[in-house]
């Protein structure tokens, strides 16, 4: 039972944390040290020839090095188990984005209802990839919902099921591959190499836990249609991972996804997900955000009782 205690109260505490207090901008964040990492790392590297090799040893570098920074840490810390515990329910708040995936979403929605077209645009796109410079309202509350069922997948699920794994260190490890993902992972001139192994490893990172996310979105909220969505539409998505939570809310909602967008000045023609060209209404924001809340909790349910069950079998 003490095995099991160590991994769950600090799994509990980061994600009472986070729904309490979000992610403030001024704070510090391991992410932005991740980050730091990768330009330095990408600014002296990404030159010359064997781009892709460089890329990739760059990758490698900075995951292992994370790992194992963060498994030396917790055999420290393990000599004093209170402050294990206060420690890596922090390391859980910061590897969560849930409260802030889902303000920010929110925010959006309001921004678009009370300041008008331009400055929804505007608020957009502090969240998303793609030109917002041209979209309607209902584009704009489209990609709000697309990118909070995407994201519920990276920034929530994909952590904890690496945490359910690995500990801190492999929720950090896994936060350490996607910030990669996310800074080099672009088809231009500039990262169509260096950044590759990069977008692989993320998309092979998230593989389980993408599907995972649109089960367990279809399971919180008991809808049939989330789940024939799912296996009907998870797969037209152009990465092979982001179209399964997006079916998912897609089915939930009775609504369509996906159609052309421009990101960094190229058209890209996505595919539709759902059938339903329905207007999306404000309100249906908060459905949304229940739909990523309940995911969560779920998630962080399903790991603590694994962890009980495991423990209760080894100590048999």
């Amino acid at each position: 039972m003490a095995d099991a205690v160590l991994l769950i109260l600090p799994l509990v505490a980061g994600y009472l944390l986070d729904l309490w207090l979000g992610d403030p901008d001024n704070w510090p964040h391991p992410v932005r040290v991740f980050g730091d990492a990768i330009a330095k790392g990408e600014k002296w590297l990404n030159r010359g020839q064997f781009r892709f090799w460089k890329g990739a040893t760059l990758s490698v570098v900075l995951v292992v090095s994370v790992f194992t920074f963060f498994q030396w840490l917790d055999l420290i810390l393990l000599r004093a188990p209170a402050l294990y515990l206060v420690v890596n329910g922090i390391w859980v708040y910061y590897g969560l984005a849930n409260h802030s995936l889902i303000a920010e979403g929110r925010a959006v929605f309001s921004v678009l209802e009370n300041e008008g077209l331009e400055a929804g645009r505007r608020q957009l796109s502090r969240i998303v990839g793609r030109d917002t410079s041209k979209l309607n309202a209902q584009q704009i509350r489209i990609a709000v919902l697309e990118t909070m069922s995407e994201n519920l997948s990276d920034g929530v699920v994909a952590p904890l099921f690496y945490y359910a794994l690995a500990g801190v260190p492999g929720m950090m490890a896994y936060k350490m591959i996607n910030t990669m993902d996310s800074m080099l992972g672009y088809r231009s001139e500039r990262y169509e190499w260096f950044g590759k192994f990069a977008a692989r490893l993320d998309d092979v990172a998230n593989f389980i836990p993408a599907r995972l996310t649109a089960l367990l979105m279809v399971l919180v909220t008991g809808s049939r249609r989330g789940l024939q969505f799912v296996f009907k539409f998870g797969n037209r998505h152009k990465s092979p991972n982001a179209g399964y939570p997006e079916a998912a809310l897609a089915g939930i909602l009775d609504c369509r996804f996906g159609g052309p967008n421009v990101y960094h000045g190229k058209l890209v023609e996505k595919p539709f997900i759902g059938e339903n060209d329905r207007v999306i209404e404000p309100p249906e924001i908060a459905r949304a955000a229940s739909v990523n809340q309940r995911t969560c909790m779920a998630m962080v349910l399903i790991i603590s009782f694994s962890y009980l069950v495991f423990d209760a079998a080894f100590h048999l």
